[in-house]
């Protein structure tokens, strides 16, 4: 009787289950992958806006003025008559540029 009872139970629980996993699987999309893509697009956009006389960041904390945009590459004077060419990827919007992009977009 026993047996009975515990085989019952568990066949009734398979649909609640699938649902469980379907439910985790949505939570954890719309809380950790969704907010990565559109911080992703954010960026790509930000590098995609950069022109001649924009103040940047590195990702190695590095502070310029952008001189010339290539393809893949940036060159930044970063004092007095010292450029370097940096690859685009290692560039990011520093906090201040974050904060007018987050006030610009809510208006």
């Amino acid at each position: 009787m026993m047996l009975n009872t515990i085989l019952l139970q568990t066949q009734g629980s398979g649909l609640g289950n699938i649902l469980m996993i379907v439910a985790l699987i949505a939570i954890f999309y719309f809380f950790m992958i969704r907010p990565q893509q559109k911080k992703q697009n954010e960026i790509k956009k930000f590098r995609e806006g950069i022109k001649p006389g924009d103040q940047i960041v590195t990702a190695g904390g590095i502070y310029g003025k952008v001189r010339n945009v290539n393809d893949t590459t940036f060159v930044i004077e970063i004092a007095k008559d010292v450029k370097i060419t940096i690859d685009k990827g290692s560039v990011y919007p520093s906090a201040e540029q974050a904060a007018s992009n987050a006030q610009s977009e809510s208006k």
